[in-house]
């Protein structure tokens, strides 16, 4: 048991527990992949009141820890609870997470999220101290975790308990920056002297929580190869290329996986059928289904059925899909959307299922059970994204035996390979240049190989064969946190 790796991992949302987006699926199932790889894991988090309302069993484990924030000591009370069998850390402070959002509301960010974050990442920190946990590894993810590296290197680097932790720090997406004026520095716990200048976290005059996160890290991961490359380059950097080229040596890309428990057609109780790439007939009966329920006209189970289960604003790609619409909708085919966001493109979609009764049929919200009905109805999904870090969507989508669309970005490059017609390799189709031409000439192209039903049996089982299991992605991680061990 003593030479166990041992891993402190930080998230701001974990699923069962929070969730607001990708990052909440990540921190709920590498954890358990580096479990089952005999890594001793924990986790911490904030005690959200959604995490409270959840009814999870928890039991107290530490009153009141003792925690700085700027001048100040606060109290925190720990509570333990269990990710199938790792210890999960939740970090109870009312006055900064019982609210009904995680980071913000209509009106936007939380004004005192740095203290926030601050606190949570103080709290994390010294609960190891407490607890006497000696991480080989502190895993910190996305901004709300970025400062913890900078406090290693500063006011934690003569810690008994933390003096020998190197620090991982994931970027999940660079639109997310934590950024906060300087006046608020002294509430990070970092003195200006050593860590705000142009080469540490200032930014622009500013602090910049992910930079800090960039700087200060002993490695740096993001969630594809792809963006890795990308991320480095002025259109996708957004102000962090720089730092980012100066630390390439350290930034790794490692694709994020997918939990085949929750999204797998041989057993997704949401479906009307199951089925698998040995036995694909039950596609066509949810195909069916999905038809019936979403009210298109019954002539579409003979026709390409495409589908869109999406976040509707640009960086997903609709802006160059609604140009198209029209020119989609009359080229015989069905289209199901499931999704919610900005009201012009909600609209544009809205008007073109009136101009194309029987032919499109939409749902404006977000519907779980939907969204797994979807995937396993449609032949044929389109993610036209501007940028996607990693995606998942395409990974599900694959498993399901139906075909991605995708721009060449991110993650959607590094797991859809072009098919190709004349070796009837490949399992979806890419286009590169970010306009509604070449969607469209790229959807044309689905649309007649979709014609050819034994060439397209094999496009469906070429995706069905794919594996982006977690386990895959851990071991990833594992061989870099060795790597980052041996360095320090």
């Amino acid at each position: 048991m003593g030479n166990r790796m041992k891993v402190l991992f930080l998230s701001p949302e974990v699923v069962p527990f929070a969730k607001s987006g990708g990052l909440g699926d990540v921190a709920g199932s590498l954890p358990l992949s580096l479990k089952r790889l005999k890594v001793d894991v924990r986790i911490a988090m904030p005690f959200y009141r959604v995490v409270m309302e959840g009814n999870f069993k928890k039991r107290s484990i530490i009153k009141d820890l003792v925690v700085p924030l700027g001048a100040e000591k606060l109290n925190a009370n720990i509570f333990e609870t269990l990710l199938e069998d790792i210890p999960v850390y939740l970090i109870e402070r009312d006055d900064m997470y019982d609210r009904p959002y995680l980071y913000g509301n209509k009106r936007g960010d939380f004004y005192d999220n740095i203290e926030r974050f601050s606190f949570f990442s103080h709290a994390a920190l010294r609960l190891s101290e407490d607890l006497g946990f000696t991480p080989d590894i502190i895993h910190c993810n996305d901004w709300q975790t970025g400062i913890v590296p900078a406090l290693l290197k500063g006011p934690y680097r003569t810690s008994r308990t933390l003096s020998n932790s190197s620090s991982l720090f994931t970027i999940h997406n660079m639109g997310y920056q934590g950024i906060f004026p300087r006046e608020k520095l002294p509430i990070t716990g970092l003195p200006e002297a050593g860590f705000f200048h142009p080469e540490g976290l200032e930014y622009w005059g500013k602090i910049n929580l992910l930079k800090a996160g960039i700087v200060y890290s002993d490695a740096i991961t993001t969630v594809s190869p792809t963006y890795a490359m990308e991320i480095q380059t002025p259109e996708y950097g957004m102000g962090m290329e720089g730092i980012l080229r100066r630390r390439s040596g350290s930034l790794y890309g490692i694709l994020n996986g997918v939990d085949y428990n929750e999204w797998d057609p041989s057993r997704d109780h949401h479906l009307a059928s199951y089925y698998s790439r040995k036995s694909i007939s039950g596609k066509v009966m949810c195909k069916e289904a999905l038809i019936k329920e979403m009210g298109l006209d019954p002539s579409v189970i003979n026709l390409p059925l495409l589908g869109l289960v999406s976040r509707l604003d640009s960086q997903k790609g609709l802006d160059i899909l609604v140009k198209i619409l029209d020119n989609v909708l009359n080229l015989d085919i069905g289209m199901v959307l499931l999704g919610s966001g900005d009201e012009g493109i909600q609209n544009a979609f809205r008007k073109a299922a009136e101009r194309h009764k029987g032919r499109i049929a939409i749902y404006i919200g977000f519907n779980e059970s939907l969204a797994h009905r979807i995937m396993a109805g449609i032949d044929l999904i389109l993610i036209p994204s501007r940028y996607e870090p990693c995606g998942l969507t395409q990974m599900y989508a694959l498993r399901y035996g139906t075909v991605p669309l995708v721009r060449a970005t991110g993650g959607l490059n590094d797991t859809v390979v072009p098919f190709d017609e004349k070796t009837i390799k490949g399992n979806g189709f890419k286009f590169v240049p970010y306009d509604a031409k070449a969607l469209l000439d790229k959807i044309e192209l689905a649309i007649r190989i979709f014609r050819d039903k034994k060439v397209w049996k094999q496009l469906m089982v070429n995706g069905m064969s794919a594996d982006f299991s977690w386990d895959i992605s851990a071991k990833a991680y594992i061989g870099l946190y060795r790597s980052i061990m041996e360095k320090r």
